[in-house]
């Protein structure tokens, strides 16, 4: 059942991509989240208890329902399990808006400038047409990452685990069963953090610290295998090890590694003005460039799937 929810999960997001943002339980759990964003008399603390319970909560909710549906019928388990997934996953969505802003910065800069805000949390009103593709180029890899490749590992994870509690230790349920209600459960986890640093996870909100540290933790091996699968999806394999040397200017402690490989990959120049300058020796990516690496990181995320799916199936 695990291996049929990834390959669903595939199928659903190259073919439906998201759903409308006021259907999708994302943004569900946003409105939840969005209560905590205000000023408190001890910010940290209540961070800390909101990153804690909120995505447990969002976990225990997600595993429960396919753990009810997939012990009441295992197809339909498999299907609910695959639509969890597909839901806590994105890749088809990410490229077409990095198709988007790099055709628009060929012909309408101020149009990609505008339609960069949903790729990158930038001011991009002085940005060059390179600097808006490096953007682009920047986003892309990350959010490999972040919205395919740790929810993506979550899933085998929690559905080893689950497979491997059922099995072993004999609690009377259906390995099969418990894998992916753990799967799904830990995929659900691994978004809800995410979505709270993307919403709270700034320097000038004290009740973020909590998730932004969090969330450092939990991306901590998603960016570095993201960044492996750039590589191979590149066919550059000393990509990786040369985003090495430019991991000290990313204020970020996980996202330099994909978009350090993606820069050593593809010989361009990543600029975020003021914060960071990667591979400084080469150009900023023109329009071909920009289009070759959202075509790269397409290779990457199928390949992720690709690798999940047997690592569930084995």
């Amino acid at each position: 059942m695990t291996t049929a929810a990834v390959g669903v999960a595939f199928a659903m997001d190259a073919i439906v991509g998201e759903p409308p943002t006021r259907l999708h339980p994302v943004a569900w759990f946003g409105r939840v989240v969005a209560p905590v964003d205000r000023e408190w008399a001890r910010p940290r603390l209540v961070g800390s208890l909101a990153a804690l319970a909120l995505p447990v909560a969002s976990a225990v909710a997600v595993g429960s329902l396919v753990w009810v549906t997939s012990a009441w019928n295992p197809a339909a388990g498999a299907l609910f399990g695959a639509l969890a997934l597909f839901l806590t996953t994105s890749l088809r969505r990410l490229l077409t808006v990095g198709r988007e802003v790099t055709a628009a910065s060929a012909t309408d800069l101020e149009a990609a400038r505008e339609q960069l805000r949903a790729l990158a949390g930038r001011d991009a009103s002085t940005l060059s047409a390179g600097e808006v593709r490096s953007a682009v180029v920047e986003s892309v890899a990350e959010n490999l990452a972040d919205g395919l490749v740790a929810p993506l590992g979550a899933f085998a994870v929690g559905a080893l685990a689950g497979g491997w509690l059922g099995q072993s230790l004999g609690l009377g349920f259906d390995p099969a069963v418990g894998a992916l209600a753990l799967g799904t459960g830990a995929a659900t986890w691994v978004k809800a953090v995410n979505t709270m640093d993307s919403m709270l996870g700034y320097r000038a909100k004290p009740v973020g610290w909590a998730p932004a540290r969090l969330d450092d933790a939990v991306m901590w091996l998603p960016a570095r295998a993201s960044a492996v699968l750039i590589a191979a999806a590149c066919l550059a394999p000393g990509s990786f090890a040369s985003a090495r040397q430019w991991l000290g200017a990313v204020p970020s402690p996980n996202s330099g590694w994909p978009m350090g490989t993606a820069a050593a990959a593809l010989d361009v120049r990543l600029v975020k003005p003021g914060v960071y300058d990667i591979n400084e020796a080469s150009a900023l990516p023109t329009t071909a460039d920009a289009e070759r690496a959202i075509r790269r990181v397409g290779v990457a995320g199928v390949l992720a799937y690709l690798v999940v799916g047997v690592v569930v199936w084995g």
